[in-house]
């Protein structure tokens, strides 16, 4: 058997980038290999699709260390020391080994945290007000238990920085605050005084290069302020804890955290520090969450958490699924604790020395994502720093510029977000109460976390008010004849495009003829016609189906699927053509186009 497989196996060579890029070459018939095979990533780094051992080269180093002791935290609201606890000492049991508390900083910590062995379970806090004062007597707790000093693990974070990039400003004792956190955590060395958020920026729009290079360009400057508090460069990267978003490119996001772990080994050797151990929290983002389809999130979150456990992050924190639009149920909680608990305990992530070291792909992305940012942290700093920066609202505009972009290409649907722009839950009833308004810019001077959905879900919410006023849901019909083959697939497209608007979409009906199809779609109880075949088809019968159907039907919105042009596309428009669906029509300006003739024709007093 042995030789067998040794002399199958040998009829195998190896197959060179040299002639694999022939024969792709040769595949491609003349078509541009960039623009076919070469992905674009928003970090504007270009993504090969083929890698092998001819790609080697030197590799970057300090990317961290895949955390056999992960924590999988569970955020917990604090409205009372007794509610607190006892959600807590739930989450513990569920089997969370780290508990984020959320305080305003006038609770108890001794009442907070009854019953919770701080030997075995991180604690951490964000605490909005009075840190100094609750870290203190936190403090004094600690020491009443009897805490073995190394044992105590988690961070404090202050918000000094997420404040700051939301609010436009820091606290008038932001600093002199944290440095008696400093002061207070002292004597535990694996407890962190000081947290640098970076979840701002994915979660504002921002891609993952500004998002390194902002959260070091901010340590920099949190450095600085911190030296006139008597706190030591090397102080501040022993008690250092990142909270970053994850984002939804998978493999990007692992060299993200990869990348930035690199960098802040090389910025620290610029402060002559070089033995230092930080943390890094990871959250899912909410940029990627959607009120549509929402248990799709969950699939989001699972995949997030797998690349921050990758990327060698040192906790993990997994939002319910259903937080952006609802009072968090206890069901909801458990199943966002169990994702990291099934990564860990049934998918072995976490128990395997960093898995992707040595990934042609994943090390590529890395070096290339450093070097981005690298690029990036180096501009902010030669244009003054981080506080400069954000107060002449540079970073601000280099965040809108990619959010901008991001939207765009979900307004177009090329970056697909199920149940968002494409794959729509055509069975899901929605209120619109959950619905948002749409996205207000509200302070150039600040950032915004938000939905990337929000747009696509103040078209779906005009749906929905609609469908309360009139107690009628839109219909919409895919009408095809002709060509089988063509009109099945474009019927398939335009189910997926229009089914976004939240209408009732209906299967597709084919017709012997373009003269049948005209006749009997203009006389159904539909609201839309979308008119499904063939460019030959249309060539021949698209005109006069429209025609056709006009004379019978004037109300009804028509729409083509595919994408005539020049002068069929204006002998179609002036017959009565509405518009097209097509793989380059903008989801928002279609739809929004289809709402407006319904809503005069379901609901005129309202226009």
């Amino acid at each position: 058997m042995s030789n067998t497989n040794k002399k199958l196996f040998s009829d195998f060579e190896p197959v060179s980038k040299e002639k694999w890029m022939e024969r792709v070459t040769a595949d491609l018939k003349g078509a541009d290999f960039d623009k076919k095979l070469v992905w674009k990533n928003l970090n504007k780094i270009n993504i090969q699709p083929f890698y092998n051992t001819e790609d080697h080269k030197e590799y970057l180093k300090n990317t961290g260390e895949n955390s056999p002791s992960l924590v999988n935290y569970r955020s917990i609201y604090v409205s009372s020391e007794k509610r607190g606890n006892a959600l807590a000492l739930a989450a513990i049991k569920e089997g969370h080994n780290g508990i984020l508390f959320i305080v305003k900083g006038n609770m108890s910590p001794s009442r907070l945290l009854r019953d919770i062995d701080l030997n075995t379970i991180t604690i951490s806090f964000t605490i909005k007000k009075n840190a100094a004062t609750f870290v203190q007597h936190f403090k004094s707790f600690i020491k009443s238990s009897k805490v073995d000093k190394k044992n105590l693990t988690g961070f404090v974070d202050t918000q000094l920085i997420s404040k700051y990039v939301t609010k436009g400003e820091f606290g008038k004792k932001a600093f002199t605050e944290a440095a008696e956190v400093f002061s207070l955590v002292a004597k535990y060395p694996n407890y962190k005084a000081l947290t640098i958020s970076a979840s701002e920026y994915l979660d504002s729009g921002a891609n993952q290069v500004q998002e390194i290079a902002y959260s070091l360009n901010s340590l920099v400057f949190v450095i600085d302020k911190l030296s006139e508090k008597g706190i030591t460069p090397q102080e501040v990267f022993e008690n250092l804890n990142f909270r970053f978003a994850i984002g939804l490119e998978y493999f990007i996001e692992i060299g993200k955290f990869r990348a930035f772990n690199n960098l802040l080994q090389e910025i620290a050797k610029k402060y002559q520090v070089t033995d230092f151990k930080h943390t890094v929290l990871a959250k899912t983002s909410i940029w990627s969450k959607s009120i549509t389809d929402a248990h799709t999130n969950l699939l989001r979150a699972t995949t997030e958490s797998m690349s921050a456990i990758l990327g060698n992050v040192d906790g993990v924190l997994v939002d319910p699924y259903d937080k952006e639009f609802n009072e968090v149920s206890d069901f909801s909680s458990r199943i966002a604790g169990n994702i990291t608990t099934i990564l860990q305990e049934e998918s072995y992530f976490g128990k395997v020395a960093n898995p992707v070291d040595g990934s042609y792909y994943i090390e590529e992305a890395t070096l290339a994502i450093a070097e981005k940012a690298l690029q990036l942290f180096q501009s902010i700093e030669s244009e003054g720093g981080f506080f400069s920066n954000f107060e002449k609202e540079k970073i601000q505009e280099q965040i809108a510029e990619i959010r901008v972009h991001k939207l765009k290409l979900i307004s177009q649907r090329r970056l697909p977000m199920v149940g968002i722009n494409k794959y729509p839950n055509l069975m899901e009833k929605v209120s619109s109460e959950l619905l948002s308004s749409g996205n207000t810019e509200g302070n150039s001077k600040t950032l915004k976390p938000r939905r990337a959905s929000l747009e696509i879900e103040a078209m779906r919410k005009k749906t929905e008010e609609l469908v309360e006023q009139t107690k009628v849901r839109p219909v919409v019909e895919l009408a095809s004849f002709g060509n089988l083959t063509m009109r099945k697939a474009r019927a398939a497209f335009a189910y997926d495009f229009v089914g976004v608007s939240g209408y009732n979409v209906q299967q597709e009906k084919s017709y012997e003829s373009a003269e049948e199809a005209a006749e009997i779609s203009a006389k159904s109880n539909s609201h839309v016609v979308v008119l499904c075949s063939s460019d030959q088809d249309y060539e021949e019968k698209a005109v006069s189906f429209v025609q056709a159907f006009r004379i019978l039907n004037k109300d009804k919105v028509l729409l083509i699927a595919g994408n005539p042009t020049g002068e069929l596309l204006s002998e179609l428009t002036k017959a009565g053509l509405d518009g097209c669906v097509n793989l380059r029509s903008d989801v928002l300006i279609t739809i929004a186009s289809v709402q407006n003739k319904i809503q005069k024709t379901l609901n005129p007093l309202a226009v």
